[in-house]
């Protein structure tokens, strides 16, 4: 009985080892794709839908410089996201090897099955506490991500692609994340209700904050100038 106990710890101990390999093989062949991109200069619209903050619609320009500078800006008046590090580029997620992945299982994000996998950083000084990525196996593509931080709350980020598919640079993003978490940068206008006139129903609606961004052209791999990142 002690034998058979002893085979079937074995082989799920190796069933498990060699699943564990098989996810991290596919975040290595995704943070491979991500990597043909040293830089991009990226111009588009962005839309904030948080309760509590007056921002118009605005037209935005996103620079990016391997390994981890990021930098956007909004035309005539601040860009709308939480401070502390967070963007919505997915090369900060899976640079560098100083995390474990595990396998959560399968998904389906905007009708493509994906992959469900957990990355746990394995360094003490990460300000992430987890981040879960739902990827496209077939293309490569991180379709969806959620992250946990230990300073800046949790959020979740959705990409859809088109015509920059080949660099996994996205048409579309949308950023969502828990307003009781915001971090104000200056300068931004608020615009509360009055307290007594706000329902239940918005009370929750609160509590989470959107940011899209769609867009419209990248310029890839001509070089960033570090000033701009100052």
């Amino acid at each position: 009985m002690k034998k058979v106990f002893v085979l079937l710890f074995v082989a799920t101990s190796f069933h498990a080892a060699s699943f564990s390999q098989d996810v991290t093989t596919l975040v290595n062949k995704v943070k491979a794709k991500l990597d043909k991109v040293n830089d991009y200069v990226a111009e588009g619209s962005m839309k904030t839908d948080v309760i509590f903050i007056k921002a118009p619609v605005g037209r935005v320009k996103v620079y990016y410089k391997k390994p981890n500078h990021f930098k956007l800006k909004r035309d005539g008046g601040i860009s709308i996201l939480p401070k502390g590090g967070v963007t919505v580029n997915m090369s900060t997620l899976v640079a560098g090897n100083d995390f474990v992945a595990l396998a959560s299982g399968d998904a389906v994000v905007n009708g493509t099955k994906v992959k469900v996998v957990k990355l746990l950083p394995t360094t003490d000084n990460s300000d992430v506490v987890l981040s879960t990525l739902y990827i496209d196996e077939t293309n490569l593509l991180i379709l969806k991500a959620s992250t946990t931080t230990k300073e800046n709350g949790s959020f979740e980020i959705e990409m859809t692609y088109g015509k920059y598919t080949a660099y996994s640079l996205p048409d579309k993003v949308i950023f969502s994340f828990n307003t009781k978490d915001y971090k104000m940068p200056k300068g931004v206008a608020l615009e509360f209700d009055d307290e007594q006139k706000v329902t239940e129903a918005e009370k929750i609606k609160r509590k989470k904050g959107r940011v899209q961004i769609n867009y419209s052209n990248y310029t890839i791999n001509k070089g960033v100038d570090d000033s701009l990142f100052k």
